[in-house]
C-alpha cells in the first residue's frame, strides 16, 4: 500500500468521483461473489492503513458526517456529561429521516481544534468502529464503504488496494 495521504474531503469527494465507475464495478463485483478471503484482506489492508495514517491528522469524519446514536450512546453521553438523556437529545441531536438520532451539527460539537475528541471515551458506538473496514462480513457494507471512499483516506487506500487485485 502507498503512504496515504491526508485528503480534505472535497478532494476525497473529487478523487472518489473520478473513479466512480472503478469503484462501482469493485463493489458490485464483491457483492455479487461474496469472497471468502474478502474480510481477511480488508482488515490486513486496514491494519496496514492505521500502522501509518493518524487520524488525528484529519478528522474528516467527526467534522463532515454525523453518526447515528442510538439508545445506549445518548444515555452514555448524557451521564459524562452530566444531563438527563433527554436534556441531551433535544441540545444535540435530531431524529432523521430513517428515524435515527444523529447530531444537530457538524462539525461534531464534541469535536476539539486538536481534532481529539472531548467524549472520546463514551462516544457513540458508530464513531468508535469508523471507517468499519475491520468489521466481520465486509460485503454487507459495500455501499457505506463506497460512500466513505468520499470520507475516509484510509477507506479510499483501501478501496484502492482492492481494485488492483483479481477477484
Amino acid at each position: 500500500m502507498e503512504t496515504i495521504k491526508y485528503y480534505k474531503r472535497e478532494e476525497l469527494k473529487q478523487m472518489t468521483a473520478n473513479r466512480k465507475q472503478e469503484f462501482s464495478a469493485l463493489f458490485q463485483k464483491l457483492k455479487k461473489k461474496k469472497p471468502k478471503n474478502l474480510d481477511s484482506i480488508v482488515h490486513a489492508l486496514h491494519q496496514e492503513a492505521f500502522d501509518q495514517f493518524d487520524c488525528l491528522d484529519c478528522a474528516n469524519c467527526c467534522s463532515g458526517i454525523s453518526p447515528i446514536v442510538k439508545d445506549k450512546d445518548v444515555e452514555r453521553l448524557a451521564k459524562s456529561q452530566r444531563m438527563k438523556a433527554a436534556d441531551f437529545i433535544s441540545q444535540y441531536l435530531y431524529m432523521d429521516e430513517e428515524d435515527d438520532y444523529v447530531f444537530q451539527e457538524t462539525p461534531c460539537p464534541f469535536l476539539l481544534a486538536d481534532n481529539y475528541c472531548c467524549v472520546y471515551e463514551n462516544r457513540p458506538r458508530a464513531c468508535r468502529e469508523y471507517p468499519h473496514t475491520d468489521r466481520k462480513r465486509f460485503y454487507q457494507i459495500l455501499k457505506l464503504s463506497h460512500k466513505n471512499c468520499e470520507v475516509c483516506p484510509i477507506v479510499f487506500a483501501i478501496t484502492d488496494e482492492l481494485c488492483k487485485m483479481e477477484w
